[in-house]
């Protein structure tokens, strides 16, 4: 008798052991349920709080039939062990890959995007490039013209001042002296007269 009470005891230490040591971790609330919450680990009251499949609970300890856990919203309550599983339910993981898909999409819709506005920057830019090289073309060709013009006049300006005939210039300057001498005497002869009341006196 001694030996059966003493191996029973034996057992129940044992299996105290092994249920404190499952007790860390996280499980999750298995796919399409609404596990309750409750107060104490025999569920003999309503559940204060419904969860619902693949909330995340943080285990705290867990006996035979009941697990005390801790929510995200950290309120700590017990369930019923056998509605726990450690992996994610497929409804949790199946969303968090939908969500991870758009995520991706969004990427990739802004990186065309982007490349496109990139690829219209460049050809606005190849075509500005492409502008300013036919409108320097241009000036040069003018500047060249304008080049071309100058030393026509110039040289057409040096034939001209060394083909004026001798007897233009002799006469330009003779008619030139008589003017100025027939100038100075008529200022000289009104000079003469202002001084004398009109009157001429040499």
């Amino acid at each position: 008798m001694g030996d059966g009470m003493l191996k029973r005891l034996t057992l129940t230490v044992v299996l105290c052991a092994c249920a404190n040591a499952a007790a860390a971790g996280t499980a999750y609330v298995t796919d399409s349920l609404r596990l309750g919450l409750y107060r104490t680990d025999d569920a003999s009251e309503k559940p204060f709080l419904n969860l619902v499949s693949g909330t995340p609970l943080e285990v705290l300890e867990r006996n035979t039939n009941y697990a005390h856990v801790r929510t995200p919203a950290g309120e700590e309550g017990w369930v019923k062990a056998a509605y726990l599983v450690d992996d994610k339910p497929a409804q949790l993981r199946v969303a968090e890959l939908e969500a991870e898909l758009d995520g991706l999409r969004s990427e990739f819709d802004h990186a065309r995007s982007t490349r496109a506005s990139a690829q219209d920057e460049t050809n606005r830019l190849n075509k500005a490039m492409a502008a300013a090289s036919d409108s320097s073309g241009a000036i040069q060709d003018a500047l060249g013209r304008l080049k071309s013009e100058n030393e026509a006049y110039e040289a057409r300006l040096e034939r001209y001042r060394g083909s004026l005939p001798l007897p233009w210039v002799a006469a330009a300057l003779v008619v030139t002296l008589a003017g100025g001498f027939v100038a100075g005497l008529w200022w000289l002869d009104a000079l003469i007269r202002r001084r004398h009341g009109g009157f001429r006196i040499y």
